[in-house]
């Protein structure tokens, strides 16, 4: 399994490294599946799966991995006393990763979605951040390699 982000990429660098890394499915684990910013206006959720059907890359959508609103603000408040912004953020607040491991990823169903990962190929976590530390799928990821013994790789821009 992979990771992958919005920021850094365009469209065709973004799909680009999906087929580099064989990626037959994107899991997107994002709550507004929508990007702000012209140049990120692909990563749009219809854009986006249009893009892939035409790569002939599988979407799947994972509301239930997405952090809520509430905990997204947290976040936004933490970012804002760290004076960074959401697109410069490089962790997690330690209470965002407390309440997201808690209330979201400890309910969540992490066996069906280990069971139905493609057999060949590769299946991408997909979110908006650059940096899979300063986002959830890095949480998911991690919890995926503890107790399903999956292979992680963390995809980036070059």
């Amino acid at each position: 399994m992979v990771t992958i982000g919005v920021y850094g990429f365009d469209g065709d660098s973004f799909l680009q490294r999906l087929r580099h890394a064989d990626v037959r499915v994107l899991l997107d684990v994002r709550q507004r599946r929508g990007v702000r910013g012209p140049e990120y206006a692909w990563a749009n959720s219809l854009r986006l799966q249009a893009a892939l059907a035409q790569a002939r890359i599988a979407y799947e959508h994972h509301p239930e991995l997405a952090p809520t609103t509430e905990l997204r603000r947290l976040q936004y408040a933490e970012d804002d006393c760290q004076g960074v912004g959401k697109r410069s953020r490089r962790e997690l607040a330690a209470e965002y990763t407390r309440r997201y491991t808690t209330e979201i990823l400890d309910r969540a169903d992490l066996t069906s979605l280990a069971s139905a990962l493609p057999n060949s190929g590769t299946a991408a976590l997909f979110c908006v951040e650059r940096d899979p530390e300063a986002c959830h799928r890095s949480l998911i990821a991690q919890r995926l390699t503890e107790r399903h013994h999956i292979t992680i790789e963390h995809l980036r821009p070059l």
